[in-house]
């Protein structure tokens, strides 16, 4: 399965080494920029300090809450210094490879590069076969969007560049991605600064308009630009 031109510009303008993932030292450089770095974590709806959570179990119960909670990621699996590890989701930073299947939280905002859980190199040669044909990913906890976002083998031999978000769900499929995101930079994140999580509805076109818009003199590729689904 090889990568398309998008994926190819995703790969760099994120600095990602897509055939080893970033090196430890890398990741710890990327997690030490003020743009981009910190702990892949984003802040609860009602971030009230621990002692009064224990004092007013009742907030606990909140449904935006319960909500978070149910889509908050514990680990994903990493693609670092040339070996897939698996960390806790908060040691993600922007640009790493990860790979999703079948059940997973996604751990950031991320952009598919290819189905299947094994890479392909940069040239479009499989490093090893028994790619899937398509993933599936449930977004409605984040955007509201009811139909959930797919990526597909394409008549060129590649996979749709969908994005996805911290706190979706695979419901179907497996794929190699590449973070564009994480904790305070993700859209869930966002979405609870303006006030607008949980959504009360689809709001995807809202914020593909947004983005649209944000990205107008943007001079990096275009990744949040890119087809959700195809």
């Amino acid at each position: 399965m090889p990568l398309s031109k998008v994926q190819k510009e995703a790969i760099v303008s994120y600095g990602a080494n897509y055939a080893k993932g970033l090196t430890p030292a890398e990741a710890t450089e990327q997690r030490r920029d003020v743009r981009y770095g910190g702990l892949n974590t984003v802040k609860k709806p009602i971030n009230c300090p621990t002692w009064a959570c224990i004092l007013l179990p009742c907030i606990k119960h909140i449904p935006s809450m319960k909500l978070f909670k149910q889509i908050e990621p514990d680990d994903a699996e990493v693609l670092r210094n040339g070996r897939w590890v698996r960390y806790d989701a908060p040691s993600l930073v922007r640009g790493d490879i990860i790979r999703l299947e079948d059940g997973d939280v996604v751990p950031a905002d991320c952009t598919v590069l290819s189905l299947g859980l094994e890479p392909v190199d940069m040239d479009g040669e499989v490093v090893s076969p028994g790619s899937a044909i398509e993933l599936v990913v449930d977004c409605k906890d984040i955007t509201g969007e009811a139909k959930p976002r797919t990526s597909k083998l394409r008549k060129d031999g590649t996979a749709t560049p969908t994005q996805i978000f911290y706190g979706s769900h695979v419901n179907q499929g497996s794929c190699i991605a590449v973070v564009t995101a994480i904790g305070p930079n993700t859209m869930l994140s966002s979405l609870i600064q303006d006030g607008r999580w949980p959504p009360k509805g689809d709001i995807s076109l809202d914020l593909q308009s947004e983005q649209a818009s944000e990205n107008e003199t943007d001079e990096e590729v275009g990744v949040a630009l890119i087809e959700r689904s195809s």
